[in-house]
């Protein structure tokens, strides 16, 4: 219902985020017949948020897919690896909804999530990648995926989005849904210690996108009987990343940090529901990369890409010399690498490589960049595979300021150097020494030259254990030095950490209720998705084993929907 002159609605249920969770929660409550309120703060165009954005990767356990490559998994080895890889709190109490998430997450996956999508006509890469193995495959705290569990949706995040978006909009029940765009939420209304609605304003539209420049229209309110926190988490908005950093596990706090998630995943409806009593815990928990670039083209302050780097090239300090003493590479543990970028004296690093590595191993993550698996292009996917990701590396070569090219090292140091001259930030002062770079590549180039049997490299070790999974086998090289004359030229990509999803949050139980200080359910009040920490605000701990995001949206979504319809 709507009252068209004060601007008041009425729903049975109300869902605020037209994400990824707010939108499986929907299509969930039409399943039971409920009448629906979405709204969303973004504007039509963008129904869908960040997930249409995604690369599409889901952590799913026990398969047909993984059957079909020869990988055998179970619940209960995914669940160890898990618990192994996110070092939950010893005590018992504080952490113990997030623990209860995860156990939920490994029981359901399959169904829930796997089978829901398939069911609309979703299909999966029928290459299960492996990411996330962890650092040495046993010890709590090194130890993360055992198998390969990282499923790519046929059509990425974007196929996935937006298939759930028909559903919804063509759902046999349709007349019970209501959408709203650019509806910005401000308040909760509360009425007998129970959430009864909220309230904000109408944007403007011509102001939308740009959270600093928002202009509001008329104010609107909202009654529901339950109302389903779908927002996003706060990385997007790095004043509250820079409150919540963890300064013991990450260092200072990166000044050049960039941003990679949307302006209006911002937080400020945790901070409104912690001055209400909320419970909001593990903000400081965040999953970030440490391989962010300047965006060539940013949509809003700070904006950066996300780089999946190169296996081959050699990561290093800002002065030049190469990070260690264990190696930085990328596929095994995401959280080690922002702990040793965060901790280095300029916190920011160069990779190192040539065209050669750069064409075969280079990748940025999102749906937007990687078109052939988007546009679920075959020929694209070949083409890619034996020639490499020539357009994106050609893109940034020409049009990212962090990205350097010459054809000897001594003119590569000198670009790196130009590159560096003090902003007005003072954010790059340090100087690229030659001798630092020329002895690591001789190091690194004659451990190869050696031969595989006598390489005692970890980088090199490791990069012949990731050949032996035809998943990365066909995107890395095998046994390429840096200085070949055959590869060139030399690149040096210079990056920093970015910021990305919120992996703490509101606190919810497993029925996606939320709960207040004292552990108790507030009444007519859910979260989903990344505003819950994707499940108990932080069922993933400090590590998150990748893939576990979106699929956690639409298990969190859908529960939270079921526990509604169950009380009715």
């Amino acid at each position: 219902m709507h009252n068209k002159k004060s601007n008041k609605y009425v729903s049975s249920v109300l869902v605020i985020g037209g994400g990824i969770a707010g939108i499986s929660a929907a299509i969930e409550l039409l399943d039971k017949n409920q009448t629906v309120l979405l709204i969303d703060r973004d504007s039509e165009d963008k129904f869908g948020g960040m997930a249409n954005e995604a690369f599409g990767g889901m952590h799913f356990v026990d398969t047909p897919v993984q059957r079909s490559n020869g990988i055998k998994d179970s619940k209960q080895l995914a669940l160890d690896d898990w618990f192994a890889a996110a070092e939950f709190s010893a005590n018992e109490k504080e952490n113990i909804h997030g623990k209860q998430w995860a156990h939920t997450y490994i029981e359901r996956n399959k169904e829930d999530v796997y089978d829901w999508l398939s069911g609309f006509g979703i299909r999966f890469f029928p290459i299960v990648h492996w990411v996330e193995r962890g650092n040495f495959g046993f010890a709590k705290g090194g130890r993360g995926n055992s198998v390969p569990r990282y499923h790519l949706a046929w059509g990425t995040g974007w196929e996935v989005t937006q298939t759930l978006i028909k559903q919804l909009k063509n759902h046999i029940n349709r007349d019970k849904l209501t959408i709203k765009f650019q509806h910005k939420v401000e308040r909760f209304i509360w009425s007998d210690n129970k959430i009864v609605g909220c309230c904000g304003h109408v944007l403007d539209s011509s102001s939308v996108q740009e959270t600093s420049k928002e202009i509001v229209k008329e104010a609107f309110s909202i009654t529901a009987e339950n109302t389903i926190i779908c927002a996003g988490g706060l990385n997007g908005n790095l004043k509250q990343v820079e409150r919540h950093w963890d300064r013991e596990c990450y260092g200072p706090y990166p000044k050049n940090i960039l941003s990679g998630s949307h302006p209006f995943a911002d937080g400020l409806l945790h901070d409104e529901l912690d001055a209400q009593g909320g419970s909001i815990k593990n903000r400081g928990l965040m999953w970030n990369y440490a391989s962010g670039v300047k965006h060539p083209k940013p949509e809003y302050e700070n904006h950066g890409l996300s780089l999946m780097p190169c296996r081959s090239s050699l990561w290093l300090d800002a002065y030049g010399n190469r990070i260690g003493p264990l190696p930085l590479i990328t596929g095994f543990d995401t959280h080690g690498l922002c702990k040793v970028i965060g901790h280095l004296p300029q916190q920011y690093s160069w990779q190192l490589m040539n065209l050669k590595i750069a064409y075969k191993e280079l990748a940025i993550s999102g749906s937007h960049i990687n078109k052939a698996f988007r546009n679920k292009s075959w020929l694209g996917v070949i083409k890619m595979a034996l020639r490499g990701n020539r357009d994106i590396v050609n893109w940034l070569m020409e049009d990212c300021e962090d990205v350097v090219v010459a054809d000897t090292l001594a003119e590569l140091v000198t670009a790196m150097n130009d590159n560096n001259q003090p902003s007005e930030n003072e954010l790059y002062l340090a100087k690229v020494s030659l001798d630092n770079i020329e002895r690591d590549v001789q190091a690194y180039d004659g451990q190869i030259e050696r031969g595989e049997k006598f390489a005692t490299d970890d980088q090199i070790r490791r990069i012949h254990f990731l050949r032996k999974w035809k998943g990365d086998k066909v995107r890395t090289l095998k046994n390429q030095k840096i200085n070949d004359p055959k590869a060139g030229p030399f690149i040096a990509i210079r990056s920093r950490i970015i910021s990305r999803k919120s992996m703490g949050g509101i606190e919810t139980n497993t029925a996606s209720q939320v709960l207040n200080r004292q552990g108790e359910v507030i009444p007519g009040l859910y979260a989903a998705g990344e505003a819950a920490g994707f499940g108990g605000a932080g069922c993933s701990g400090i590590r998150s084993l990748e893939g576990t995001f979106l699929s956690l949206c639409i298990l969190n979504g859908r529960i939270a929907a079921q526990t509604i319809a169950a009380q009715k």
